[in-house]
């Protein structure tokens, strides 16, 4: 193996381009990027970034390792599998050896094809464009009460601004569980946010623009919209490749896809699980993604799948999945401090110091 290309800009691609030469591949290594930035983290994006508290340029990753090509504005349309090869959008082909898929997800939106209004945030230019919205704005509607629209929200707050958040099912119910999901609904009523669940979902209102939600019969209008209704992973460009897509691109434990084919990050699931859109788990994935096409033998993750968020002036850190677990088997509260474990698979912490291996390791004890 000679050529490996990476496709994507992602936290994961980053991860994977760099593995690989930790690992010893002294080949020639190229990562196509869609976008025209430098790769950046977008974990500050609906914080700091956002807020105008940090630069965009705060959120640039490590520059590569000189021996990796970096090509910027390079969007992949189709692979062909049969002759190894990438193609672009401008036409070019670019051939391979070996693959790394790590071309992430793009942000849902509310508004339908060719209705305008909302906006999102998955980018840098994203998030500029709402910066700049919310300085001319007093009023922001989410949609979405999930760990985005809930950091935008929160951001939104520290800015002064009044912000409604609307979702089908109570704020962060899906992702935190009942008990955890409630201590950050409590602390954002706390700071003055609406929160607003409608079972039956919301409905555009608006012809070319999108005016507000019908919240069952009720109009919520807001001089910003943000639609955070989840992504969709970024692989329509493989649709007539051969390989397997279901809620991403199939791989095994190991990130395997197909003969020289590997993927990870949100553009990837493993096959009999659901996708983990966080950033450890491309990390994580990235690093035997890349391994397993360099032919070693690796195990996916031991541990439980770990995440973090802030908002409302609570950090709150989480190994596995509570969403689904109940009330947990401990609870340990000092002050304002929380450590939480639940015996079926998962523990969190909530504004309480401890070591992410740690917690991780907590929550694998069954």
């Amino acid at each position: 193996m000679k050529r490996i290309v990476v496709v994507g800009g992602s936290i994961a691609a980053v991860t994977a381009a760099s593995w690989l030469r930790v690992r010893g591949f002294d080949g020639t290594v190229t990562l196509l990027s869609a976008e025209t930035e430098q790769p950046y983290t977008r974990v500050p994006l609906s914080k700091t970034v956002l807020s105008g508290e940090a630069t965009d340029a705060s959120t640039a990753l490590p520059p590569l390792d000189d021996s990796v090509v970096l090509r910027r504005g390079a969007r992949a349309v189709s692979l062909d599998t049969g002759a190894r090869r990438v193609i672009l959008e401008s036409g070019e082909p670019v051939p391979y050896d070996g693959l790394v898929i790590a071309t992430g997800g793009r942000a849902r939106r509310l508004s339908p094809p060719g209705m305008s209004g909302d906006r999102v945030l998955r980018t840098l230019a994203d998030c500029a464009a709402l910066r700049e919205d919310l300085r001319r704005a007093r009023s922001v509607l989410v949609v979405g009460a999930g760990l985005l629209g809930m950091e935008i929200a929160s951001t939104c707050r520290t800015l002064g601004l009044q912000v409604t958040v609307v979702d089908r099912d109570p704020p962060l119910r899906r992702v935190l569980g009942p008990v955890l999901a409630e201590v950050i609904a409590s602390a954002a009523r706390e700071h003055g946010v609406v929160l607003r669940t409608v079972p039956a979902g919301v409905r555009p209102v608006g012809s070319h623009t999108l005016e507000g939600v019908d919240a069952d019969g009720d109009v919520l209008t807001a001089d910003v919209i943000v639609s955070a209704v989840g992504d969709v992973p970024a692989v329509d460009w493989l649709t007539g490749s051969g390989l397997t897509l279901d809620g991403g691109v199939v791989t095994d434990s190991r990130g395997r896809v197909a003969d020289g084919i590997v993927a990870a990050g949100d553009a990837a699931v493993v096959r009999g699980t659901c996708r983990r859109p966080h950033w450890t788990n491309a990390v994580e994935q990235a690093r035997v993604a890349a391994a397993t096409l360099l032919g070693e033998d690796v195990a996916g993750a031991a541990l439980p799948s770990y995440f973090w968020t802030n908002q409302f002036g609570v950090e709150v850190k989480v190994a596995g999945e509570p969403a689904g677990l109940g009330e947990p088997d401990l609870v340990d509260v000092d002050d304002s401090s929380m450590l939480l474990r639940w015996s079926a698979g998962a523990a969190a912490t909530v504004n309480h110091t401890m070591p992410v291996r740690k917690l991780r390791q907590l929550a694998s004890v069954a």
